[in-house]
């Protein structure tokens, strides 16, 4: 079994400078800080809490069976600003992630709550207990909606070792049989993946194109919407900050950028109610609340933060 630290953690790199990432309007050069804009609001999410069934040695949530700095939203909450999205909005999808959201009591609740409404409903999960306790209604749920419900499953690597290394022991087997179950029944599914901090895109694919005709799981792992690879998240990690200027140097759409398109809803321990967020990949840090309501959160995001420049405009992904 795999010990020491994860396969995807970065044993030699250049730390970030304290003085970066530190003023909302310019960068520690004194240059303008990129912003974004809400162009439209495509992807609602939902995160459902903060609990897990795993502890993973790289989570930028630190989600953990412990961690309940998110509390679960209550389908009451969900449906509060589904209906202000219905009415207000234009949004086509609608996310759940966690944590592990099928820890959440109300989660069939809140899915069927949003595919009623005629969103498109994409889960996080990855595939273990917590999901299998909801087969039945998984079925009952697909039988009415059909491909309008995609489940995107964690699988950190092709490789057992890998994989464990970030999920910790005997986390591979239950996780990958989750998702055979998912194939089996022809739910609409794709994976969640990384490729190693030097291996790059076509040699992850063909490793989890391997893996997936080895397990008959029915996932074309050419597909980008399908098997999504995520970049190194890594924020203690030297990496540029992104001014105004960037955009043109990198030949980039602001339109582009993960903010532009969606926001989140958490419910902090603590709070009174449910707010909205700028991302997430940000649900702790209080400089990226944008208020209780969407049309609140309805205004530039500054990108002042290392997942921002990593994770968004020079990773170039999204969760959704």
């Amino acid at each position: 079994m795999p010990t020491g630290p994860s396969p995807f953690t970065p044993t030699e790199a250049e730390a970030l400078a304290e003085e970066k990432f530190r003023d909302p309007l310019v960068t520690a050069k004194g240059e303008r800080r990129a912003h974004v804009g809400l162009h439209r609001l495509e992807t609602l999410w939902f995160n459902t809490g903060s609990l897990c069934n795993l502890a993973c040695t790289t989570c930028f949530m630190e989600s953990s069976p412990t961690n309940d700095a998110l509390v679960y939203l209550t389908a009451e909450e969900v449906a509060r600003f589904l209906d202000e999205a219905d009415v207000g909005f234009d949004a086509s999808e609608i996310g759940f992630t966690g944590g592990e959201p099928f820890m959440n009591p109300d989660i069939i609740a809140m899915l069927s709550d949003a595919l009623e409404r005629g969103y498109e409903v994409l889960v996080l999960s990855n595939a273990m207990k917590p999901m299998r306790r909801h087969e039945a209604a998984l079925l009952e749920l697909k039988q009415r909606h059909g491909e309008r419900l995609t489940i995107r499953v964690s699988l950190d690597h092709y490789t057992r070792a890998a994989h464990e290394g970030e999920r910790g022991a005997n986390s591979w087997e239950p996780a990958v049989d989750g998702l055979r179950w998912l194939s089996d029944r022809a739910f609409s599914i794709a994976v969640a993946g990384r490729h190693l901090p030097h291996e790059d895109d076509g040699a992850a694919r063909l490793g989890y194109a391997d893996l997936f005709r080895r397990e008959n799981i029915a996932i074309d792992a050419a597909d980008p919407s399908r098997l999504v690879l995520f970049p190194e998240m890594d924020e203690t990690k030297d990496v540029p900050e992104i001014t105004t200027a960037c955009w043109g140097i990198l030949d980039t759409d602001p339109r582009s950028i993960m903010c532009a398109s969606s926001r989140m809803v958490v419910h902090k321990k603590g709070a009174d109610k449910a707010g909205v967020i700028a991302c997430t990949l940000l649900p702790y840090d209080d400089e990226f609340d944008l208020g209780e309501t969407l049309a609140a959160a309805n205004h530039p995001v500054s990108l002042n933060h290392p997942h921002c420049a990593r994770f968004c405009v020079l990773g170039g992904a999204s969760c959704s």
